[in-house]
C-alpha cells in the first residue's frame, strides 16, 4: 500500500502501457496520424482513452456529449464502447481537424453514432437545452478552451441525467496549477474551475491523476 499516488517514471509508464493498454489498431493509427499534427499535445493519452471507454461501458452509456473533438481519438474511444444505437454529440469549431476524425470514425464503422457540430460549443449546448434535452445524456467529456470550462460544466450539469458522469480533462494542466507564480490565463482558469468544482453541491467528485488530470463528476439526483 501507499499513502499517496505513485509518481510514474518513464520506465514505469512504459510498463503500465505494456500490461494494461489494449488499443485497437484503428486507434493506434489515428494516434500516429495525430502525432504528426502541429497541436499533437491536444491528443489524450491512450491509457486515458481506455479508462474513459471503461467508464462508458460500466455506466451503460447510450447518449454522450463531447466538447472538444480535435482529430477524434476520444470520440472514437467512446463510440467503440457504446452500443450500436448509441449517440454522441461532438462539438468543435475546427473543420480541418475534425475531417481527420470523420475519416477514422467511418473506417471504424461508428460514424452513424456521431453527430458532429461545427460551431461554438456553448451554441450547441444551449440549442440542446432549448430542444428539451435536459437530463437526456448519460456522459459528457469536456476537453476544450479552458476559459469556458465553467460554462461548459454548468450546461452539462443540466444536460446529463442524475447519476450520469461528466469527465473534465487537463485539470492538472501540466502541473502549472500548483505553481502559484504561474499567472497565465489558462492556468488561472483551470485553478478557478477546480476550486469552484470542489465546492459544487451538485456533484460527487474525484480528480484522477491520469493523463493531464481527469476530474470525474457524478451528477447527484
Amino acid at each position: 500500500m501507499s499513502p499517496r499516488t505513485l509518481e510514474l517514471t518513464d520506465r514505469l509508464y512504459d510498463y503500465l502501457l505494456a500490461v494494461s493498454l489494449r488499443e485497437p489498431a484503428i486507434l493506434q493509427e489515428l494516434r500516429a496520424v495525430t502525432a504528426r499534427h502541429s497541436a499533437a499535445r491536444m491528443q489524450i493519452a491512450p491509457e486515458q482513452g481506455q479508462f474513459i471507454a471503461l467508464l462508458v461501458q460500466l455506466l451503460g452509456v447510450q447518449r454522450a456529449i463531447e466538447i472538444g473533438t480535435f482529430t477524434g481519438y476520444s470520440t472514437l474511444c467512446v463510440a467503440l464502447a457504446m452500443p450500436e444505437q448509441g449517440e454522441i454529440i461532438a462539438c468543435d469549431i475546427n473543420a480541418n481537424d475534425t475531417a481527420i476524425a470523420q475519416e477514422f470514425w467511418q473506417r471504424a464503422g461508428v460514424d452513424h453514432k456521431i453527430t458532429l457540430q461545427i460551431a461554438p460549443a456553448l451554441t450547441t449546448l444551449n440549442r440542446l437545452l432549448a430542444a428539451g434535452r435536459a437530463g437526456d445524456f448519460d456522459f459528457a467529456f469536456i476537453d476544450a478552451d479552458k476559459k469556458n470550462y465553467t460554462h461548459y460544466f454548468d450546461r452539462c450539469c443540466e444536460l446529463v441525467r442524475p447519476g450520469g458522469l461528466i469527465a473534465i480533462d487537463n485539470v492538472l494542466w501540466y502541473g502549472r496549477v500548483a505553481d502559484l507564480a504561474n499567472q497565465e490565463s489558462a492556468t488561472e482558469a483551470i485553478r478557478e474551475f477546480n476550486a469552484r468544482l470542489h465546492g459544487d453541491p451538485r456533484v460527487d467528485l474525484s480528480l484522477v491523476p491520469i493523463g493531464d488530470g481527469l476530474t470525474l463528476a457524478r451528477r447527484r439526483g
